[in-house]
């Protein structure tokens, strides 16, 4: 089945109880039928808590990385761990990107499964079942392209018994640390050359770049991300110079960073990166900036420090009813840790929706989240009754769209114009 075959095929499921948040009364529709009714989130039957995105707000992000990855050279593979969602890989490819970045073996498989032909994978991956699925794919698609880190010669040395016998070598990129004690990746530039000496000894696997994740940089600060992305590029530099992409195909040098926070300092420093010995595939990966958030990546940013270049806006709103009024300082709304995301932060009290007006949720917090319960303190000036929908904004998009299987996609008057399916 072809990957437009297999898109075709969500709108094809039917709508029943594994879906919260949708309308009850469309059990047994299709994804299709029920986004051609058109239906307001507000008015048309949808049960709290429901996520939504923001039609509108999702395609200024798409359209505002392609601009930006554009104008700075950049190469761009979005982190599709963020998401999981096919139907989004698809829109940020058409909107641009090289490829989906992921980070473990089943995410690839989705990715297959919905015909993404580059896939970039942010881990080492050394499972030799894993490892003989994606020779297969290499093997049964020319087109098929794929490309993962390697930090040890232990690493190496797995990878290569259990791809021995493939047709088609495994591209790899050594992944440079961030610095000691950051999170994967080999320590020092001699490390590195010893892996990539592994991977030449090799007839599994071909190097084709180096990479790393800026993210990790220990007491990030400006200077010190750019620190390391400069010694990143050296490290592609020294090794070309040494020779050790000489086996590199297609063409060319791969040298990949970029989180959410940084990719402004990505560019600065990518855009140094000195004439090899064949083109440089400048890879980008930042994956949050397609629903952006309310919290976390609202102050991190780079658009905070170049807004010039423009603006993220926050796609995501959970929508939860009062269940509770106990006293005039507290009330208890129906989604909790199932339903929103608490790991960097709490969900922001933004909107009280009543009788179809909606107003700012002034003097309301979120405090606690329970499984199921959202607390929240209530200022005197706070207007809020049992009955009353929340609007609450989320902090972390990949914890937030872990939660919901299928999340309507909302115009600003409330019409749902799609669905977006996700494979955690």
């Amino acid at each position: 089945m072809s990957g437009t075959e297999a898109l075709a095929r969500l709108a094809e499921e039917r709508v029943d109880h594994r879906f919260k948040g949708l309308p009850p009364d469309a059990d047994g529709l299709t994804v299709a039928e029920l986004t051609a009714q058109r239906r307001n989130l507000f008015t048309d039957g949808f049960a709290t808590p429901v996520l939504a995105l923001s039609a509108e707000r999702l395609d200024h992000n798409l359209r505002l990385m392609e601009t930006y990855a554009a104008r700075h050279g950049l190469a761009f593979a979005p982190h599709g761990k963020t998401t999981m969602a096919p139907q989004l890989f698809r829109r940020q490819i058409e909107h641009g990107a090289w490829g989906i970045t992921l980070a473990v073996p089943h995410q690839v498989r989705v990715a297959r499964a919905f015909g993404i032909e580059r896939v970039f994978l942010a881990n080492e991956l050394v499972d030799p079942a894993a490892l003989r699925w994606i020779a297969g794919e290499l093997a049964s698609d020319a087109d098929f392209r794929f490309v993962c880190y390697v930090d040890s010669v232990r690493g190496v040395e797995l990878m290569d018994a259990a791809l021995r016998g493939t047709s088609r070598p495994l591209d790899v990129v050594v992944e440079l640390a961030a610095g000691e004690g950051a999170r994967t990746g080999v320590r020092t530039e001699a490390e590195c050359a010893a892996v990539a000496d592994a991977v030449a000894a090799t007839g599994t696997l071909r190097l084709v770049g180096v990479a790393g994740y800026e993210g990790e940089v220990p007491q990030a600060n400006p200077e010190r991300v750019h620190a390391w992305l400069r010694r990143l590029v050296a490290l592609a530099a020294d090794f070309d110079k040494a020779g050790r992409f000489a086996g590199a195909a297609p063409d060319e040098i791969v040298v990949s960073a970029g989180g959410s926070a940084w990719f402004d300092a990505v560019a600065d420093v990518f855009a140094e990166i000195p004439e090899l010995s064949r083109p440089v595939l400048k890879l980008l990966r930042s994956g949050a900036y397609v629903s952006h958030d309310d919290g976390h990546y609202r102050k991190v940013t780079p658009f905070n420090r170049i807004s010039e270049e423009g603006a993220l806006e926050p796609a995501f709103r959970l929508w939860t009813q009062v269940v509770s009024r106990p006293s005039p300082g507290q009330a208890f709304t129906n989604a909790g840790k199932r339903d929103a995301a608490y790991d960097l932060d709490l969900p922001f009290a933004q909107v009280v929706r009543r009788d179809g007006t909606e107003r700012p949720a002034t003097g309301i917090e979120v405090t606690a989240l329970s499984d199921q319960h959202a607390w929240l303190a209530t200022a005197p000036e706070a207007d809020v009754e049992v009955g009353d929908w929340l609007g609450l904004g989320l902090s972390h998009p990949c914890t937030s769209f872990d939660k919901w299987q299928l999340i309507p996609v909302a115009e600003a008057d409330g019409t749902v114009v799609e669905y977006i399916r996700t494979f955690f």
